[in-house]
């Protein structure tokens, strides 16, 4: 993916691998679901692997990256952030929004280790925020003694939501169950899909809404759809099936 503005380029140099296929549930922040795991992968070429090397004497990465799949068409000065309750408006360029007059973003991840074959270099990362098929337009090392700022505030998005207490309903326990035995890749994900739904992935105007009334959420993690509701602020699983698509 080329981007070209007055004979100045941006080329994309990766693209994210990832178990966040959809847009809805994908994490609003890097750091949140911990057991979330993705790939940067490059093409396996001379320049990819001078590029990267010394890459792995560093803990974390700064991922640089077009936010994948937007619906955007025109950016606002004014967004509502879900940690205000999608009432309250603050200017776009005071919060992390996709919603913006370029659709950048940069996050923070762990760099769990780098792996090269005949034709990829994949290197694998914890915590992301990703949606599948993201292109990459730079990493860089992530350097504590400048990146890390103990003085640092930042008013309304201080501190990390409350995380929901998450339950299996009997039958979707009994379907999790059942498909663990056929796949071995589903016991990684019952993770990701408990840590992603304690995030509370639901848009802020529906976070008042009760489940037991009927209603509820979809999400796919991977090749799986979940649906969930929430009671009594728990998020409750009430299905869970493979979906090839």
């Amino acid at each position: 993916m080329n981007v070209s503005d007055e004979g100045f380029l941006l080329t994309s140099v990766a693209t994210i691998r990832s178990c966040y296929t959809e847009r809805f549930g994908v994490p609003r922040q890097p750091g949140l679901v911990k057991s979330a795991t993705a790939s940067i992968v490059l093409p396996n070429n001379e320049y990819n692997k001078l590029s990267i090397r010394g890459l792995e004497d560093f803990s974390h990465l700064w991922v640089i990256f077009l936010f994948h799949k937007q619906h955007y068409q025109n950016s606002k000065p004014l967004v509502n952030p879900p940690r205000l309750g999608g009432k309250t408006s603050v200017g776009v360029f005071a919060t992390r929004s996709p919603n913006r007059p370029n659709p950048i973003g940069m996050s923070a991840v762990e760099l769990s280790n780098i792996e090269i074959n005949a034709k990829e270099i994949l290197i694998h990362i914890k915590s992301g925020d990703f949606l599948d098929g993201t292109p990459v337009i730079d990493l860089k090392p992530y350097v504590p003694f400048v990146d890390a700022i103990p003085t640092a505030t930042s008013n309304w998005a201080s501190a990390a939501e409350p995380v929901l207490p998450v339950a299996w309903q009997a039958d979707a326990a009994s379907a999790r169950d059942k498909l663990t035995t056929t796949d071995d890749q589903l016991a990684g994900l019952i993770p990701v899909i408990e840590d992603t739904l304690a995030q509370d992935p639901r848009p802020a105007y529906e976070r008042n809404k009760d489940g037991v009334n009927g209603q509820s959420w979809g999400m796919k993690i991977a090749t799986y759809n979940v649906r969930w509701k929430v009671v009594d602020n728990t998020a409750i699983i009430i299905s869970i099936d493979y979906s090839a698509g």
